[in-house]
C-alpha cells in the first residue's frame, strides 16, 4: 500500500520526529479528551497516544463527554484535580470549552490542542491539526468539474465544532459561483444517526439535488443510508476524514460516495505527544503544526488500502 501522504504531513520543521524524545524520569500523568469516543478517528487517535504515552512509562486518562460539552466541562474538572502534567484537548465546541480552559490554565497545566481548535488559541501551548480549510476544499473542487453545470446540493455541518466549520467554509468558498444553490443546511452534529434523518427529510423535499457535503466521514456514511433507502442514483456524496469504511464505498467503484477529504489521526496523534514531551523537556515549540490534508476517489483509494486508515 502506497503511503504517499507520511512524507508531507507535517509541515513545521521544529516536529522533526514522530515519537517523542523524551523519555520521563518519574511516570507522568496526562488528560485527553474529545469530541466523540466513539468516532473511529478518535478512537484511532487515542489509542495511539496512548501507545506513545505508556512506550514511556506515563499514564493517559481519556474521558468522552458524547459530544456534549457540558458534560465535556466537569469531566476536564475531574481531570484536572488528578495532578495532570499536561492535557491534550479536542473541543466539542470551540467557546463553550472556554470555562474549562480557564480551569487547566489556572492549575498551570499545559494543553496541547489537536484536531479542532478553541476559540482562544492562545490557552494551548501548541496544537496539531489537519488543514480542514483545504479537506472541504478539494471536496468542492472536485463537485465542480463533475457537475460543471452546477445544481442543487445539500450541506450537513456542525457550526460548533470549528474543524467541521472549516471543511465547510472551505467547500463553499470551492463551488462559489459555479451555479450551486444550498437548498438544506443542517447540523449533523458529525453523527451518522443525526446525518441520516437530516438527509432523509432533506432529500424527500428536494429529489432533484445533485449532491449532498458531509462534514465528517460518519455525516457522509449517513447521507448514504438516507439515499440508499429512497433508491436514489447519480447523487455525488463528499465526507471528510478517509475513514476505512469510506474508502471501502469508494472501493467498490459503483458507491454514491463520490469522495473524501482524507486526513491521518496517526500523524495527529504522533505530532501531539511529540509536541507534549517536547514542552515539557523545555524546547521550544511552535503555535501550531498543520496536518497535510487531500482527496482521496475511486480513482485512487487502492493507494491506501481500505483496511486502516492512512
Amino acid at each position: 500500500m502506497k503511503r504517499k501522504v507520511i512524507s508531507a504531513l507535517v509541515c513545521a520543521a521544529a516536529v522533526a520526529a514522530i515519537v517523542p524524545t523524551a523519555v520521563s524520569a518519574e511516570g507522568k500523568k496526562f488528560g485527553y479528551t474529545c469530541m466523540d469516543g466513539t468516532n473511529p478517528f478518535f478512537v484511532t487517535i487515542e489509542n495511539r497516544m496512548r501507545e506513545l504515552v505508556e512506550e514511556q512509562g506515563d499514564e493517559l486518562i481519556a474521558v468522552d463527554p458524547g459530544n456534549d460539552v457540558t458534560k465535556q466541562i466537569p469531566m476536564v474538572e475531574d481531570l484536572i484535580v488528578q495532578n495532570l502534567d499536561g492535557m491534550f484537548m479536542n473541543p466539542v465546541d470551540a467557546e463553550g470549552i472556554m470555562p474549562a480552559m480557564d480551569q487547566l490554565k489556572a492549575a498551570n497545566i499545559p494543553v496541547v490542542g489537536f484536531d479542532t481548535e478553541i476559540s482562544d488559541m492562545s490557552y494551548e501551548v501548541s496544537y496539531a491539526g489537519s488543514d480542514n480549510y483545504n479537506a472541504g476544499k478539494v471536496c468542492g473542487e472536485d463537485l465542480v468539474k463533475r457537475c460543471p453545470d452546477g445544481g442543487k446540493i445539500i450541506v450537513l455541518d456542525s457550526p460548533t465544532m470549528q474543524s467541521v466549520t472549516d471543511r465547510t467554509n472551505g467547500f463553499m468558498d470551492a463551488i462559489d459561483g459555479k451555479g450551486f444553490e444550498v437548498v438544506g443546511q443542517q447540523d449533523a452534529k458529525g453523527n451518522l444517526q443525526v446525518a441520516q434523518g437530516l438527509a432523509e427529510d432533506l432529500l424527500t423535499a428536494n429529489p432533484d439535488i445533485v449532491a449532498i457535503f458531509g462534514g465528517n466521514d460518519p455525516t457522509a456514511l449517513g447521507a448514504l443510508a438516507a439515499a440508499k433507502g429512497q433508491n436514489m442514483e447519480g447523487i455525488l456524496i463528499y465526507g471528510v476524514d478517509g475513514s476505512p469504511d469510506i474508502k471501502a464505498e469508494l472501493a467498490k467503484g459503483d458507491s454514491l460516495i463520490a469522495g473524501t477529504g482524507a486526513q491521518s489521526p496517526v500523524t495527529i496523534a504522533e505530532t501531539a505527544v511529540d509536541i507534549m514531551y517536547k514542552y515539557l523537556d523545555g524546547e521550544e515549540v511552535d503555535d501550531r503544526y498543520p496536518v497535510e490534508t487531500f482527496l482521496i476517489t475511486a480513482d485512487n483509494v487502492d493507494e491506501y488500502g481500505t483496511d486502516g486508515w492512512q
